[in-house]
């Protein structure tokens, strides 16, 4: 496939697909408003009074799960790096029993509506998550926009609004139903793209040796280097930490399966969702070899053809599937379906720690959450590439919060003392590596991007974009740049675990059972 600068724009058909597709998402609010317009309290709006089974609750979990990055970027993550990123179902089937086992029986039985009790908590979370919710819904509506040539205010408010009103209108309910529908969208707009893919490139097969000759199938990385940012080792053990802290505590995921009408039917919903995370994992992972084999003699972002990685599959829809009106906006709704879906758990979670631990009434605070991640997103807007960096700031605070938890669950003589000072302890070691990083990236022999070229390009000049950046000075970056800030950012998320737990343990016995023993 050679370089062209037109690569076509959204036709009528496309701009229909994606308004039925919010339509349907605010036809779900609607009909949960009137279909419950008797509930009264703030439980049933925001676990949908626990009578909810496992099917929609599974399907619902995996849908908050994705999100347009899993759309958009683990297909460029392939492109870039190679399919190796496909252990991650290693650490989803590890995160789905450990979760199963150890976090969902105690949250279950305590029947409680928030996860977040101490304030340092409630804040720490509720900021993050509105800014991670701002970013989720800026960033794919600017690779849409300069790619498809779709508005990109239009886009940003419309779904913001979209999912504001389905979230304040319908509850939780509403937001499962949705997230069903949503991911639909999601893996029929996935399909779209890889049976066009396939056909265009003559199958399967050519497909898969294309990625191979081109080094993307390089699973057998199983360097234990902790500097090196996807290997087996890192993939497997930091994924499971990362997951971790999403599926074991935090309020977004946790609020679903204890929707559940019984502690089976909570466990059966996790072991579901695990299918569907695979299966999603598999789609994307294929999606970006079949965004390699069609651009291997011309890769668009070195010539100069988009600008971010994240614009490589909306490159690659508008080119291959413009002669077919409707599927390029199947796969923009897909990707905004994937938005939509973690956008309205975060509302809702955020709705549901807020009227628990501070204020009423519910529907108020969905609403008041909804704007400011709408808000957010026009703060997104004026800071530049931060879509990685809020991820890897997710990952650092998460990694701080399972451990307090994990500290709790598994420590009986873990005291206040102790998990408040494991958990900033935990918080400032990840936040340090975490920011570090940022300021001194990781060399390109620990990160290792994979060769593309430019040599099959229909173009007069090519761009002079390369994989990765420099800063100023870095030559004469610090030791601390050398190892510690190379770590990769997989491990963020277990740094700030087991400084959480292990300052915790420390503390509380210090200040707990051997402080009596001392004064007895």
């Amino acid at each position: 496939m050679s370089g062209d600068a037109g690569v076509g724009s959204f036709a009528a058909a496309d701009y229909v697909v994606f308004a039925v597709m919010l339509l349907v998402s605010a036809a779900v609010g609607v009909y949960y408003a009137w279909a419950d317009r008797g509930q009264r309290s703030s439980s049933d709006f925001l676990t949908g009074g626990r009578r909810l089974t496992a099917l929609p609750v599974s399907l619902s979990l995996t849908a908050s799960f994705m999100s347009a990055i899993t759309v958009l970027s683990n297909p460029a993550e392939v492109y870039r790096y190679g399919a190796n990123i496909v252990f991650y179902g290693v650490s989803y089937v590890i995160t789905m029993v450990v979760t199963s086992e150890v976090f969902l029986p105690v949250f279950y039985r305590l029947a409680i509506t928030s996860t977040y009790e101490v304030r340092i908590v409630w804040v720490l979370i509720r900021g993050c998550l509105i800014l991670y919710t701002g970013i989720v819904i800026y960033a794919p509506a600017l690779a849409l926009n300069q790619v498809t040539g779709m508005d990109l205010w239009g886009a940003v408010i419309s779904t913001g609004l979209v999912c504001t009103f389905y979230c304040t209108m319908g509850g939780l309910r509403a937001v499962v139903w949705t997230d069903v529908f949503q991911l639909s969208v999601m893996l029929a707009g996935f399909l779209s793209v890889i049976i066009r893919s396939v056909d265009q490139q003559g199958g399967v097969i050519p497909i898969i040796s294309d990625s191979e000759q081109g080094g993307r199938l390089n699973f057998w990385d199983f360097d234990p280097n902790p500097l090196r940012r996807h290997t087996f080792w890192t993939i497997s053990i930091g994924g499971t930490f990362v997951w971790s802290s999403i599926y074991g505590i935090n309020q977004a995921q946790v609020q679903r399966y204890i929707s559940c009408k019984s502690i089976s039917q909570a466990r059966l919903s996790l072991y579901i969702n695990l299918l569907g995370l695979l299966f999603i994992l598999l789609c994307s992972v294929f999606a970006g070899m079949c965004l390699y084999s069609v651009y291997k003699h011309c890769d668009p972002w070195t010539a100069g053809l988009v600008s971010a990685p994240d614009q490589l599959m909306p490159y690659l829809v508008m080119d291959i599937l413009r002669d077919y009106p409707g599927l390029p906006g199947l796969f923009v709704a897909a990707a905004y379906s994937g938005s939509l879906s973690t956008v309205s758990s975060s509302i809702n979670a955020l709705a549901t720690v807020t009227v628990e631990d501070l204020l009423r009434p519910y529907t108020s605070m969905t609403l008041l959450y909804g704007v400011l991640c709408i808000g957010m997103a026009g703060l997104a807007s004026l800071l530049g590439g931060i879509l990685q960096a809020a991820i890897s700031i997710f990952g650092i605070i998460g990694g701080p919060l399972l451990g307090l938890f994990t500290l709790g669950i598994i420590c009986p003589f873990a005291n206040s003392k102790g998990a408040l000072t494991g958990l900033l302890s935990g918080l400032v070691l990840s936040l340090w590596v975490g920011i570090g990083a940022q300021f001194y990236p990781p060399p390109p022999v620990m990160a290792r991007p994979l060769s593309l070229t430019t040599e099959g390009c229909n173009l007069s000049t090519a761009g002079n974009l390369t994989w990765t950046s420099t800063t100023p000075g870095q030559t004469q970056m610090v030791l601390l740049a050398d190892s510690w800030y190379s770590l990769s950012y997989l491990y963020f998320s277990l740094i700030g675990t087991i400084i959480a737990v292990v300052v915790g343990v420390l503390v509380s016995l210090l200040t707990g059972r051997l402080q009596w023993i001392c004064f007895k």
